[in-house]
């Protein structure tokens, strides 16, 4: 058994298609029709048969909820591996994108925290 896909909750689908391609550099595998919804996944460009991201919409009350609150209380919705979190942050930077904490060592990972403007907050790690 092995995980294909994780999902995120997502207040718009399109808006986040946009940033989690255009700034993070991720790479569109699906969009289909799903109902009044869409199928949208993206995958890292450097194992595009990998585990997929679905970018899924937030429209169930629970799911809501529990994307406002842990965002509220400062809880990132998942985490993505990096090589250099320092050069990932000036990177993202350069694009516009807004951290809510800058890279900050813990132990033996770096972290740091952005807002993906689809109402999460992602962590990026170095490990």
């Amino acid at each position: 058994m092995k995980i294909i896909v994780n999902s995120i909750f997502v207040n718009d689908q399109y808006k986040a298609l946009e940033f989690y391609t255009e700034k993070l550099g991720f790479v569109k595998k699906h969009n289909e029709p799903a109902g009044e919804f869409r199928w949208i996944t993206v995958v890292s460009p450097d194992d595009q048969n990998g585990t997929e991201l679905l970018l899924e919409p937030d429209e169930h009350p629970a799911s809501k909820e529990y994307q406002q609150k842990i965002f509220a209380d400062g809880i990132p919705a998942t985490m993505f591996g990096v090589e250099d979190v320092q050069k990932e942050y000036k990177r993202l930077i350069e694009k516009d994108v807004k951290f809510t904490m800058e890279p900050t060592e813990m132990g033996d990972v770096t972290i740091a925290v952005f807002d993906d403007t689809c109402g999460n907050l992602i962590q990026i790690i170095q490990q």
